[in-house]
């Protein structure tokens, strides 16, 4: 998300980063290559327009002392950045207290019967965090494509969600119909599918109006194709001005988007950005933040989504064991098990190349270089998984038989068994060496 604008906006900040004052040259430069970095991630042209003369006036040549250039530059940007993405006071959110219903809009394609599995994925783990668990209730009314309902059966079963087919295929009498099967089940939420064209045409938008009619539901989300850029910010606008809508779904943003769709939402429709789809797994679903965003167009990581990610991806009985092995890996009295789960967690919150998008200059790293790591990892967890219990207790047990063994199950060399061990005691060395630095003693008392 945001790859193509991280990577330019680096790059700006790189050169002015070897200033130690601006000159109008500077300014002008800076101005320039920001106009040109969005016009490339596809964001309208009069909104690039819009920012850059905003951005152009408020940055002056004159910084003040101790302040650098970079620093300045950095802070004002990040300051129009929030203006275009929205403030966190006026990001508003799905109304998702019970009992509630969510139409899901958009052109066929866009993503709205996964992302409905997503939003459940996430409504589940929020309840089961509160000790709590809400029934939830897929339907569709998406008769222009027999498929999609069949779709929202299987991702019903997945999610743990309950489903209901209406007998009727005429799209008012089947939301009549939903709607008293929704009454009468005591779910707590109902997710309405709804069809979709390759077009916002007439014909769709006042079929979605009878449905809102008929069902009155407390919310209707709209769902983005972000590789559409420009063309996505059109869909909105018509469908918000003949159905009307609460905020947006993104979906495919951990695809080749530019970026564009998201920067200008706001800004063009004057509604929110509710969460952005950042992968093909039921989890794969993110809060949009706008102050987060505007930091990851800068380079500068979103930390807090990846803190977020990792607290998601872990479930409550695993949390205790989890925090053990953390505090035994910081405290260097680590073994091969704690290792494994370590990379267990790490793989849980995706590829490295998804991890590396949340952390603060990764832009730099090569895409080469991040699979090349992907393959390691996976050689790792293979060649753990293929060893005992007593062997990832006492490694030191490991002799040229057990190798060999361990070898044969994980599919992989010999000498990559001794390049594991190497990493595990450089990570068990490194650990050692934090815990005896002064101003990590306190991690470990």
């Amino acid at each position: 998300m945001f790859n193509f604008l991280s990577d330019k906006f680096s790059s700006m900040f790189g050169w002015i980063g070897k200033k130690h004052t601006l000159s109008k040259d500077d300014v002008d430069r800076v101005v320039d290559e920001i106009h040109d970095a969005l016009i490339g991630a596809d964001v309208p042209y009069e909104v690039v327009e819009e920012f850059t003369a905003d951005l152009a006036e408020h940055v002056s040549t004159k910084i003040k002392k101790g302040t650098s250039p970079r620093d300045f530059l950095v802070k004002t940007v990040h300051s129009k950045l929030l203006d275009v993405l929205g403030h966190k006071e006026i990001q508003s959110s799905i109304d998702l207290v019970p009992p509630s219903i969510t139409m899901m809009l958009g052109l066929q394609g866009s993503g709205k019967t996964t992302t409905i599995a997503k939003l459940t994925s996430m409504i589940n783990k929020r309840s089961a965090k509160k000790g709590k668990r809400h029934r939830v209730l897929f339907a569709s009314v998406d008769f222009q494509r027999p498929a999609a309902i069949d779709q929202l059966e299987v991702l019903a079963t997945q999610v743990g969600a309950e489903f209901f087919r209406a007998p009727s295929t005429k799209t008012v009498e089947a939301s009549k119909l939903i709607l008293e099967h929704f009454k009468k089940s005591g779910c707590s939420y109902l997710f309405l599918d709804t069809a979709g064209r390759m077009h916002a045409d007439d014909a769709m938008m006042a079929e979605l109006k009878e449905v809102d009619a008929a069902v009155k539901p407390r919310n209707k989300v709209l769902v983005l194709d972000a590789m559409t850029g420009q063309e996505s910010i059109a869909v909105a606008r018509k469908f918000s001005d003949e159905v009307g809508f609460s905020g947006a779904i993104l979906s495919k943003m951990d695809s080749d988007t530019r970026g564009g769709a998201a920067f200008s939402f706001r800004h063009c429709v004057k509604k929110p950005i509710f969460f952005v789809g950042c992968g093909e797994h039921n989890d794969d679903l993110e809060s949009f933040v706008p102050d987060r965003a505007a930091s990851r167009i800068l380079g500068m990581g979103d930390l807090e989504s990846l803190l977020e990610r990792a607290e998601h991806a872990m479930k409550p009985a695993e949390k205790e064991s989890h925090e053990g092995a953390a505090r035994r890996f910081m405290s260097g009295n680590f073994t091969l098990n704690d290792f494994a789960m370590q990379l267990e967690s790490l793989n849980s919150l995706g590829s490295l190349g998804k991890i590396a998008s949340y952390l603060p200059g990764m832009q730099k790293v090569s895409p080469e270089a991040l699979e090349k790591g992907q393959r390691e990892m996976k050689k790792f967890k293979a060649i753990l998984s293929s060893m005992t219990d007593k062997e990832r207790l006492c490694p030191q047990i490991l002799d040229f038989s057990r190798k060999k063994r361990i070898s044969k199950g994980a599919g992989v060399e010999t000498r990559d068994i001794n390049g594991v061990l190497q990493k595990f005691e450089e990570s068990q060395q490194f650990a050692r060496m934090l815990k005896q630095n002064g101003q990590f003693k306190k991690l470990f008392r």
